[in-house]
């Protein structure tokens, strides 16, 4: 999805209220059943981290380096997706050391 195709999807959420915490969290349960079920294969579970990656970087601080955010942000993506990191655990915030 392009920059501006994601603002306009960002848009359209927030209109809708759909912006939650507890909406992503059951956004991603979905997707880690749907690929352990077969249903999703890897390629599209990538490309529902790149829309994901996409919009988070909509955010990106200016003082931070962009390509540095966004490895960040695929980093924590990959572990969510693998199971590596339960859902509803607060990840460290770029640039600090986990507990």
């Amino acid at each position: 999805m392009d920059t501006s195709d994601t603002r306009k999807l960002r848009e359209t959420l927030d209109l809708l209220g759909i912006r939650a915490q507890a909406t992503a969290a059951g956004m991603v349960q979905m997707m880690l059943e749907l690929h352990r079920a077969g249903v999703l294969d890897d390629a599209a579970v990538d490309r529902v981290k790149g829309a994901i990656c996409g919009d988070l970087m909509l955010s990106c601080p200016q003082a931070i380096d962009r390509r540095e955010y966004e490895a960040s942000l695929r980093r924590r993506l990959d572990a969510l997706f693998a199971g590596q990191e339960p859902i509803g655990r607060r990840m460290p915030a770029f640039g600090e050391r986990p507990e």
